[in-house]
């Protein structure tokens, strides 16, 4: 399956999951699951001021949600335009103020430098080139600036054919509601056909931070037991890879 191919395909399958994947994250944001990850993201970022935020993958607009509230300035960025759609209505829902743009998170048309910070929450698993989408967050961080990629192995979860962790009830807060075999087929098509699928993470991350010339980088794999508890995935449990410049 060539790049192009493979991004029409995510891009296909997250417009027709747009609805059901806004239930769970709105289920998260209005749950104490989001007042976690607020800890977890105030302890991370540099404090002190209000920072210049790229939230790379918006979604629905989760953390740029959170962290507008937080009284950050948030630019969220999606290739899917229902996406879009469902994260400045989330914007509108918690009255905050947040800019949505289309656009591809490997190729952004940012200037050199613009952000304090840059966050992302499984996305760098869907991407056709994952190097070029590091290189490109490196481009756009100011010196001093970090990444911070919330991440999983999700391709051990297909590989081990444990749908049972994927599907959850409406009102579950990690993971998929309103999945159909063909949907759930098409999810394992996709997931093992990305770059990330063929890497163990994140020490693959790790060598890439080194690679493109972050200055300093690190892991953390028991943030999904910290955050997200019983419903973390014994099979794809998600992890902190952040990185400074």
């Amino acid at each position: 399956m060539g790049r192009e191919e493979l991004e029409g395909r995510i891009r296909d399958y997250w417009t027709v999951r747009t609805k059901d994947f806004n239930t769970v994250r709105m289920n998260e944001l209005h749950g104490e699951i989001s007042g976690r990850w607020v800890a977890e993201l105030n302890g991370l970022l540099p404090k002190g001021r209000s920072l210049d935020i790229l939230d790379a993958g918006t979604g629905t607009g989760f953390f740029a949600v959170l962290l507008a509230r937080e009284g950050h300035r948030v630019t969220g960025i999606d290739l899917t335009p229902t996406m879009l759609e469902a994260a400045r209505e989330t914007a509108e829902h918690f009255n905050v103020k947040a800019s949505f743009l289309q656009m591809n998170v490997q190729e952004t048309t940012f200037e050199n430098e613009s952000f304090d910070a840059i966050v992302t929450r499984n996305v760098t698993w869907t991407l056709p080139d994952p190097e070029k989408a590091y290189r490109e967050w490196h481009r756009l961080l100011r010196p001093g600036g970090i990444l911070l990629n919330f991440d999983a192995n999700y391709a051990d979860n297909v590989r081990h054919q444990n749908q049972k962790e994927s599907w959850i009830k409406p009102d579950g807060v990690y993971g998929h509601v309103g999945m159909t075999q063909e949907l759930m087929q098409e999810n394992a098509r996709i997931t093992l056909s990305v770059p990330a699928s063929a890497h163990h993470r994140p020490a693959w991350d790790e060598a890439l931070a080194e690679k493109i010339g972050f200055s300093s980088w690190g892991s953390d794999e028991t943030l999904g037991k910290r955050i997200l508890r019983e419903n973390d995935m014994s099979d794809a449990p998600m992890f902190l890879f952040w990185a400074k410049k």
